[in-house]
């Protein structure tokens, strides 16, 4: 952290003059996972502050693998499914606007395996309090499965020339209505059962 710090500081600190283009570089770090029984929590509650308080650009992951003739050579290497997990979520926490109270740990402090961490999100908030497409703002789009921020800036550019009537509308702005019709409204009704195709 200490490198991380003292390159946030020189950022502060000094006029970007002499850097390339007159520009910092962005930085960036990686977490090797899995090796020392870390959780997902401690793991992106360190994202997040590298985030919002170090501005680091990204965050990587790499599961462990064990070597040979090392001191950590008979613990098992981890799960590329976690490492997935993991960047899901650090992305939900840079670019969708989600916080930490929003990820879906269990008691553990893990998130869930066998679901993205948005959908996850979505199945306990909108499930059965779905938003309207018409009115939500950027925040709550952002949250829904199938809306990123491309389709979040056309959606709200469209809908101030016209209001969206079916759901069928939403697919000329490349909305993945698939995934998204169980959590929005549109016009009022849900696009889960006026979808035939669904």
């Amino acid at each position: 952290m200490k490198p991380l710090r003292w390159i946030h500081q020189i950022r502060k600190d000094k006029s970007p003059d002499k850097a390339w283009k007159k520009r910092w570089p962005s930085s960036v770090t990686q977490f090797v996972i899995s090796a020392v029984g870390e959780t997902d929590h401690e793991l992106l509650s360190t994202t997040d502050y590298l985030y919002n308080q170090l501005y680091l650009k990204r965050t990587y992951f790499s599961s462990f693998n064990p070597i040979e003739n090392t001191p950590l050579e008979n613990v098992p290497p981890g799960s590329p499914v976690r490492e997935h997990r993991l960047y899901e979520a650090s992305f939900l926490l840079r670019d969708y606007g989600f916080a930490m109270e929003d990820l879906p740990f269990n008691q553990e402090g893990h998130l869930p395996q066998d679901v993205d961490p948005k959908l996850a999100w979505a199945r306990d908030n909108l499930q059965h309090n779905p938003i309207e497409i018409n009115t939500a703002d950027k925040h709550m789009l952002l949250k829904v499965p199938g809306i990123g921020p491309k389709i979040v800036k056309a959606l709200i550019s469209e809908r101030h020339e016209v209001k969206f009537s079916q759901p069928e509308d939403l697919l000329t702005i490349g909305l993945n209505l698939k995934r998204a019709a169980p959590f929005i409204l549109v016009n009022g009704k849900s696009a889960a059962y006026q979808t035939s195709f669904l």
